[in-house]
């Protein structure tokens, strides 16, 4: 036995032991949330001078309840000083309050014991952003990065009794500006101001999201009081996890006061069954780390959704002087191994995730901030859009950018989902300063994130930004002088190939690192050449045809997407009748962020449909139109595996009511999108295409095993008249997609096919007797489809928890929607394909009465959504 084994057989302890209980007594580590008795106010100008002060300001009054955490925009709204900002055209009436500088206040009560105590630290989970705290008169700190915690000791500055604390918040781009200034390059470099503090920014506006440049203490704001030593950290490294064994180091970081003897201890497992193992040590004045060897036999492992559980393991260390427990903290993990592989092959270099050996086509879509407010995300909105994408079958979102690092609650969820995460660090389109001072705040900022979020096992991937690689020439830099530029490049290869990526590597070692996205890591990529991952945006920004996506030779696809508007209830809900006349009124281009993105929309609906009837028919072909667009796109990006291995469109969720490219609108109501995106996403997937004058069957499965199934294929015109049908066993590769069945178009030459139009090819998938995918494919251009008229029927009855809506029509019925007016409801299913004379039922859960419902059902199909007259449907 080698010297590394014997120490791990020794830490090793099987004593299976329950959590330490707290002991007793004055020394634990007390946390006292300051989240009570906080007011606000304007101040009379930018705030620049009044942040910039050594005292905070002395003029009087003015104040009003404020909630922390939160934001002045939210304070204002509470209090009734703002309109719902959402609502028509108010956006544009409220960006006074981000040229202003805003005063927040509260007061400390420090008691004789908390004086006592050893150590008594102000910390800030976040502040947004640029700010200068003052404590009882004092200016103690001036923060700029709301992506950073702030800790300050705040001893000897606190009295017994009440303790004025306050904070200036200056108008963030005056801020920003003040700081640009004092780089020299900044004149030359032509960097956008607002990237020289560390501010979401997405609050400066996006082409899906409103400006609503905010401030405020945005994360919790507490105390920290403790004796003699704390725990910083908790990091469970994975040195090496297989089915058989996992070998972990579990990594206390303390903070110690003053030399001390303590018991440092772990009690972890997973369940019930716990073990437990514990160390004495002397812990020295400073930082110390005290790790602990443990290796699990057999551990169960955690699993992307689609390919096995999620099993959490529970750590709990507890540090203790003299039997007194100083402090306790606890972390959980699931036990997987991660590799991004990047192998040459035939096609270039591959860019595929695996996780514990299993190749993984990664599925999924692009997560923006959930709301333009990051408190009012409520734990149900995260629930929500997290179990929305796991029922479409996803098992990768990609964080964004542009916005924010999520709370604690997101990544659980992700975690207990399934849902690996592809994180962008928070740098988003932008060009970002060189200055020393900012490579310094990022390197921070990069270090307490990763250490914060590193046991998360979702998290898959660090990846340096959204798409500033791309803009080395874009908007003009490309033309730059050539000093100038070679100086922005450096800058950016210092940032995001060296300080991030060395970061990442000392902190989280075991998750790979991507210096962008889209990024080739720097490879000259061509036809016959491709690597990294690519941002497809031929389609809407490009004005390309939806067949464009069938001639990318991608290996990764991490943003393409299509907009649509949301639902009706959901327009209503930020205009007036009048708004609603048609898309090009004045407040449906006020939420519309994609500058002429209404008329491209439009073009696209002429190019593939037609004009819709009316105003709520061009909401719904809309949302059909998005969805079969990214269906294109996904089923052929799923047919090129191993070619290409992953699929990510542009964007799962809405953080207003807008006009976007999102599947789930703001207020969590799924477009036809996300309804398609659980079949394009279905684990085995049959997928018929017409290449040349061939019709061919393709069969992608995700499985880890053969599937034995039966592969039906009918090519009927839209009275349901059966062309031609035919029925095969296969045995479904796995983790693969092949062609199982090819026939020639010519085939059906004479057979009364000689009406293209009129015909449609249905195709089966049927294992163990269920039918586990079903798809139709045209032989036509959509606009020459000649879809009759449906006289849908339905039929409403009361099963379990809801309601079954049994539809039916006598011919083709394409993108049938069931709504119910001004009722919610959730659906099994929608935007369904009736086939002629077969039925299809919907589950649906519902608040409502179910006379109500009945009163407000409404059916509409494609052919419904345009006029007699139109040829375009």
């Amino acid at each position: 036995m080698g010297l590394g084994q014997l120490l791990r057989w020794f830490f090793v302890c099987v004593i299976a032991a329950p959590l330490p209980s707290l002991a007793a007594g004055v020394s634990h580590l007390e946390r006292v949330p300051l989240n009570v008795g906080w007011t606000v106010r304007q101040l009379p100008d930018d705030g620049m001078a009044e942040s910039q002060s050594a005292t905070p300001p002395s003029l009087d009054g003015g104040w009003f309840p404020a909630t922390v955490p939160g934001d002045v925009h939210l304070d204002l709204l509470k209090n009734g000083k703002i309109p719902d900002p959402f609502y028509r055209d108010n956006e544009a009436k409220l960006q006074w309050i981000e040229k202003a500088g805003w005063e927040y206040r509260t007061t400390i009560d420090a008691t004789k014991a908390t004086l006592a105590r050893e150590n008594v630290e102000l910390v800030f989970d976040g502040l947004d952003t640029a700010c200068t705290v003052f404590l009882n008169g004092q200016r103690i700190a001036s923060p700029d990065s709301m992506f950073q915690q702030w800790r300050f000791d705040v001893k000897a500055r606190l009295h017994e009794g009440g303790n004025d604390l306050r904070i200036v918040f200056p108008a963030p781009m005056k801020a920003a500006e003040a700081v640009a200034e004092k780089d020299p390059w900044h004149s030359r470099t032509h960097t956008d101001p607002k990237g020289y503090i560390r501010k979401a920014v997405y609050e400066f506006g996006w082409d899906w999201g409103p400006r609503f440049g905010t401030s405020g203490v945005f994360r919790p704001a507490y105390l920290d009081v403790w004796d003699s030593a704390r725990i910083k950290d908790i990091f469970v490294e994975q040195e090496g996890v297989t089915a058989t064994s996992a070998h972990l180091d579990v990594h206390t970081d303390l903070l110690a006061s003053k030399e001390t003897k303590a018991n440092v201890s772990v009690t972890y497992g997973l369940g019930a069954e716990q073990l437990h193992m514990d160390r004495v040590v002397t812990l020295a004045p400073g930082s110390n780390r005290i790790s602990f060897p443990i290796e699990i036999a057999h551990p169960q492992l955690w699993f992307p959704s689609g390919y096995g559980a999620q099993p959490i393991y529970h750590f709990h260390i507890s540090v203790k002087e003299d039997g007194h427990e100083l402090d306790a903290k606890d972390a959980k993990t699931g036990l997987r191994s991660v590799v991004l592989r990047r192998e040459l092959d035939k096609w270039g270099r591959s860019f595929e995730f695996v996780v514990n050996g299993i190749p993984v086509f990664a599925k999924g879509a692009d997560v923006i901030p959930f709301d333009s407010f990051p408190n009012r995300v409520t734990s149900e909105k995260y629930r929500h859009i997290l179990q929305s994408a796991k029922d479409a079958n996803m098992n990768m979102v990609r964080l964004w950018g542009g916005g924010y690092y999520e709370t604690e609650e997101f990544y659980d969820i992700c975690d207990e989902l399934g849902l690996m995460v592809f994180h962008d660090l928070m740098f988003g389109n932008n060009w970002q300063p060189g200055t020393y001072d900012f490579k310094q705040n990022i390197e921070r900022e990069a270090e307490y994130q990763m250490t914060r979020l590193r046991n998360h096992p979702s998290i898959v991937l660090w990846d340096g930004n959204n798409e500033t690689e791309d803009l080395r020439d874009w908007n003009g830099n490309g033309q730059l002088p050539p000093n100038v530029h070679e100086r922005i490049w450096e800058d950016y290869l210092t940032e995001f190939s060296g300080i991030l990526a060395r970061t990442e590597a000392r902190v989280d070692p075991e998750i790979p690192y991507w210096p962008s996205t889209p990024s080739a890591d720097y490879e000259e990529l061509t036809d016959a050449y491709q690597s990294g991952d690519n941002h497809d945006w031929t389609v809407w920004h490009g004005g390309a045809d939806f067949a464009e996506y069938e001639k990318r030779p991608w290996r990764f696809v991490s943003e393409y997407g299509f907009q649509s508007f949301p639902e009706m209830k959901t327009i209503e809900s930020f205009t007036l009748p009048e708004d609603r006349a048609n898309i090009f009124t004045p407040v449906m281009k006020a939420h519309q962020k994609n500058g002429d993105g209404n008329r491209l929309i439009q073009e696209y609906m002429k190019r593939y449909f037609g004009e819709p009837k009316d105003f709520a028919s061009f909401l719904y072909a809309s949302q059909v139109l998005q969805a079969e667009g990214i269906k294109v796109g996904a089923e052929s990006f799923r047919r090129k595996r191993p070619e290409t291995m992953g699929s990510l469109f542009w964007q799962l969720n809405d953080c207003w009511p807008v006009a976007s490219w999102s599947s789930i609108d703001y207020y969590g109501r799924w477009k036809a999108l996300q309804y398609y995106a659980r079949r394009f996403y279905a684990p085995v997937l049959v997928s018929p295409h017409v290449e040349g004058g061939t019709l061919a069957i393709y069969v992608v499965s995700d499985k880890t095993a053969a599937v034995d199934g039966t592969l039906r294929l009918r090519i009927m015109n839209f009275s349901g008249q059966i062309i031609k049908e035919t029925s095969q066993a296969v045995k479904i590769d796995p983790l693969a997609s092949k062609v199982y069945q090819q026939l020639p178009l010519i085939e059906l030459s004479g057979a009364n096919a000689a009406d293209w139009s009129g015909l449609v090819g249905v195709t089966d998938l049927v294992v163990d007797g269920e039918k586990i995918s079903t798809n139709l494919v045209y032989f036509v251009p959509s606009k020459q489809i000649k879809l009759p008229h449906a006289s849908v029927t339905t039929s409403l009855t009361k099963v379990g928890d809801g309601y079954n809506v049994t539809l039916q029509a006598p011919v083709l019925a394409r993108s049938v929607y069931l709504s119910f007016g001004e009722l919610d409801a959730e659906f099994s299913d929608n935007y369904v394909d009736l086939l002629p004379g077969e039925t299809k039922t919907i589950h649906v859960t519902s608040k409502a009465k179910m006379e109500d419902l009945k009163a407000q059902m409404k059916v509409t199909s494609l052919a419904d959504a345009f006029s007699a007259n139109v040829a375009a449907n």
